[in-house]
């Protein structure tokens, strides 16, 4: 049997809706669970195969998608989220009890991804984690799960599976959120004009 992608992948994607308007994530704890609320769908909805993005049980990848910083709000149990790994640029909060990452926040303002939040859509309220959240689009940093253990042999196979499904795989992010960061670095360095 083929390894897990990920839960919300391995049995085909579900469209989101493009009109939906936010929900409420939870963690995994069975009783009191840390809230987030979202107040817009996600953005650049990917499964991510870097070592630092959380994954459930079994799956090679997360699947993580953004939404401005201002439309994010702890709204349940606040004080048992802790960041992961302080030294990293993505500072993933995650509940105490049962690890699940509930956001990932961007403090460098001179950060290309500034102002943005990641989340994870599995924890929608409705424990499917397609609630009208934005589908995956792509998958990124694939090649990452050979650094965690998986064996490269398998790596066509893997790629296979994810085009099968229509998203495009990449060894860093997708183009256009590539070009972002080019244009971001290009315009604090001098070299485009501020409105480009």
């Amino acid at each position: 049997m083929a390894p897990s992608l990920h839960p919300l992948i391995d049995n085909g994607l579900v469209k989101g809706d493009p009109s939906f308007s936010g929900g409420v994530l939870r963690c995994l704890c069975p009783s009191d669970p840390v809230e987030v609320t979202l107040a817009s769908n996600v953005a650049h909805n990917h499964a991510c195969g870097c070592s630092k993005c959380w994954k459930p049980q079994g799956a090679l990848f997360s699947v993580v998608g953004v939404v401005p910083r201002d439309k994010l709000s702890v709204t349940a149990h606040a004080d048992r989220l802790q960041v992961v790994d302080p030294s990293a640029t993505i500072q993933r909060h995650a509940c105490t009890r049962c690890g699940a990452h509930l956001y990932g926040r961007i403090e460098n303002k001179e950060h290309p991804f500034y102002g943005l939040d990641f989340v994870h859509t599995e924890l929608a309220k409705d424990g499917k984690g397609r609630g009208g959240f934005q589908e995956p689009q792509f998958a990124a940093f694939v090649s990452s799960i050979i650094e965690q253990g998986f064996p490269p042999s398998g790596m066509a196979e893997v790629r296979d599976r994810f085009h099968k499904l229509g998203l495009e795989t990449y060894d860093a992010l997708s183009p256009p959120l590539m070009d972002a960061i080019a244009t971001h670095t290009a315009k604090k360095n001098g070299k485009l004009p501020q409105d480009a």
